[in-house]
């Protein structure tokens, strides 16, 4: 029996984003990066880069640490 591998991926609501990329460090694959424009605030928020990945072991797999990381709420999780 085949097993289906565990996919998820993540909405980061750039306007409650400081900045603080903490969200970045500890994603495990690498797919948080910074925005190169700001928002209203101010700061350069953080955005998620999974669209044209298709490396299987570089796919979010919805594990939560960004938005468990994340001081200002701005992330949400979904898991297929």
């Amino acid at each position: 029996m085949a097993t289906k591998s565990k996919r998820g991926f993540i909405t980061i609501e750039a306007e409650l984003c400081k900045g603080c990329y903490l969200c970045k460090s500890v994603c495990p694959f690498d797919l948080i990066s910074v925005s190169d424009s700001l928002n209203q605030k101010g700061y350069y928020p953080a955005q998620y880069n999974e669209a044209g990945i298709e490396i299987e072991s570089h796919v979010c797999k919805g594990c939560a640490l960004c938005a468990i990381v994340c001081p200002d709420i701005a992330i949400e999780v979904y898991r297929e």
